[in-house]
């Protein structure tokens, strides 16, 4: 379970950290400055060093932080490299896509089914999957130790999924559908809106507008 001292803020800002820190090892920097990130990242230096400072001090004063050791504790904060399983409900056009997307393996996450309740998607093959009809899913998860259940379904049945998935021993739940899920203590819930993303681009884009013709 999440730290209570440690805001939402914080832990949604460590991925940033991480993409920022990998691309500095790839780029073979051995150290880093928060004032040098704060450059980058467009973050003020003192806020990155207590975000860090949250999870333990990383860093030395004149010194400024390894890239690689960061970078390493970053990602056993975040638990990349461990292994999960993964299964998808919802066979549409974002269950599909998700599906496809080959860079979830590579960080750790094992998508190893999909399912849907659509007799029209039941047995189509995507990939390398077989779509799985509803039925087939609490054998499956008896039969394969899943640890999150990524939901790409119409908002009216995201609900019962959730519902459905902790029941059947899933801990983790990603949810794409248009509504936020909720779970009982100790299930993670994270709720994705892809819509806020565009939301927010056509405010800054409607600001950069209003400020040219200023």
């Amino acid at each position: 379970m999440q730290d209570s001292r440690i805001s939402d803020a914080v832990v949604n800002r460590l991925p940033r950290y991480y993409r920022y820190l990998s691309e500095l090892e790839a780029a073979g920097v051995e150290r880093v400055s928060s004032s040098r990130m704060s450059e980058d990242m467009n973050l003020n230096a003192s806020q990155i060093r207590r975000d860090l400072n949250c999870f333990g001090g990383f860093g030395q004063q004149g010194y400024g932080y390894q890239v690689s050791r960061l970078k390493q504790e970053i990602m056993k904060i975040l638990g990349i490299g461990a292994s999960y399983k993964a299964v998808i409900v919802g066979a549409g056009n974002i269950g599909q896509a998700l599906l496809r997307y080959r860079h979830f393996g590579d960080e750790g996450y094992h998508i190893v089914g999909i399912f849907d309740n659509d007799p029209e998607l039941i047995g189509r093959e995507v990939g390398n999957y077989r779509i799985r009809g509803m039925s087939e899913l609490p054998q499956f998860l008896k039969e394969n130790k899943v640890d999150i259940g990524i939901i790409a379904v119409p908002k009216r049945y995201a609900q019962q999924v959730a519902d459905d998935l902790v029941s059947m021993g899933v801990t983790g739940l990603w949810n794409f559908a248009p509504v936020d899920v909720e779970a009982r203590r100790g299930i993670s819930v994270v709720n994705v809106h892809l819509s806020d993303s565009l939301y927010i681009l056509s405010y800054r884009m409607r600001e950069n507008r209003k400020n040219e013709n200023n």
